[in-house]
């Protein structure tokens, strides 16, 4: 552990200078409890709305429910970062105070870092209305569905694993290293779900449209000989 350097901030690494920071007067628990009761209230009613799709199995029912709950994180949450990350040190609106908190996990969201502000505009710009768009094309069983589940999967995987992958070029100094919440809840457990889930669901669209594929090309010649 870093010495404590008198540095009037909970980031790491310590001697980071955050002009302005002003510490949350709202408590984690709040803030936690404001951000999974929001996604969890979305789970519920979109395994509602999924019901009624009588072709849906259950596993499928909850990976359209894990795209709204995407929507939901790129597009809000991740979508006040992108606008507001200039001022969120010192700002005391209540998503600016979650980003405060989660920051304790990763000061790059503090210190507005140039990679960090680029991938969560990206994200909040493009994968939080896509996934939106996702369930929605489940919901009304459009044809493209699973070029959307594969399109915003590959672009969470590929997002989260440079977010890692940039964090352990600069030795992890963001955070305290093992720290149980900030450490391994924060920073590997949430943004772990982005690996690991967008991956099942890359592997299960190439299944479903090499099926339909498949399909395609068996008819095509019963329709070449039939002409002919």
């Amino acid at each position: 552990m870093a010495p404590d350097t008198g540095s009037p901030h909970p980031y790491w690494p310590r001697d980071l200078q955050i002009d302005g920071y002003r510490p949350n007067d709202r408590p984690m628990s709040e803030i936690l409890t404001f951000l999974f009761s929001v996604s969890g209230l979305l789970l519920v009613v979109t395994w509602f709305l999924t019901g009624r799709v009588t072709s849906m199995s259950a596993a499928r029912r909850l990976a359209v429910c894990w795209f709204m709950v995407c929507g939901f994180i790129h597009g809000v949450i991740e979508g006040w970062f992108s606008f507001f990350y200039p001022v969120i040190p010192k700002d005391q609106a209540f998503l600016s105070q979650l980003w405060k908190e989660y920051g304790k996990g990763d000061s790059r969201y503090i210190i507005a870092d140039n990679f960090t502000v680029c991938m969560e505009t990206i994200t909040a710009v493009a994968w939080g209305p896509m996934s939106v768009w996702t369930v929605i094309s489940f919901l009304r069983n459009k044809p493209y569905r699973f070029v959307l589940q594969l399109i915003v999967s590959l672009g969470q995987l590929y997002g989260d694993v440079l977010y890692f992958y940039t964090e352990y070029r600069e030795g992890f100094i963001h955070s305290e290293m093992w720290h149980p919440l900030y450490f391994w809840f924060y920073f590997v457990f949430m943004n772990g779900l982005w690996i690991i889930i967008p991956s099942a669901l890359i592997v299960d669209a190439w299944i479903n449209l090499s099926k339909s594929q498949s399909a395609a090309d068996r008819i095509r010649p019963a329709s070449k000989s039939k002409r002919n």
